[in-house]
């Protein structure tokens, strides 16, 4: 069974995420999303609901694909993680030349803590290369619609968390 990861902090999950799943399955047979415990960080959503809203959101589209999910919170090393899972690649989304020069980066790191996992990066769609959580979360905060950018139950969870 080919297995894959997929880390990232899915704060939260956005179309441009369920594009990389999408993408990703076709080259693997089980795909686990790894959502980054970063304590410093305060993330918007908390780990168990970034949890929840990641199956809510990508175990349909994994299903249609015909590849398992699994969902997943960690902290620590990414390579670590994917060693725990059984996972030989590692994937990555990019938007844009930042990505990649930031990606890049982890990748030369992550090959020389652990060369048996390979990283593979997909190109965002072009439908969904401008989509980033962090400004999903602004636009959602200042009462804008987010709709085109997340799955409905993110949407709704958003919706929820904002309301006055």
């Amino acid at each position: 069974m080919r297995v894959g990861l997929y880390p990232g902090s899915f704060d939260p999950v956005t179309l441009g995420h369920v594009d990389i799943v999408r993408r990703a399955a076709h080259l693997i047979d089980r795909l686990v999303i790894a959502i980054g415990a970063h304590h410093s960080k305060g993330p918007f959503f908390s780990d168990e609901e970034r949890v929840t809203l990641a199956r809510e959101a990508l175990e349909p589209v994994a299903g249609e694909l015909g590849i398992d999910l699994d969902v997943m919170v960690y902290d620590g090393l990414t390579v670590d993680t994917a060693k725990t899972v059984g996972a030989t690649v590692v994937f990555r989304g990019l938007r844009d030349a930042g990505d990649f020069d930031y990606e890049m980066q982890m990748a030369g790191m992550n090959a020389a803590l652990a060369p048996e996992i390979e990283t593979v990066f997909l190109a965002a769609s072009p439908g969904t290369r401008h989509i980033a959580a962090s400004l999903v979360r602004q636009i959602a905060a200042m009462g804008g619609d987010v709709s085109t950018f997340v799955p409905e139950p993110v949407n709704l969870a958003l919706a929820r968390k904002l309301a006055p």
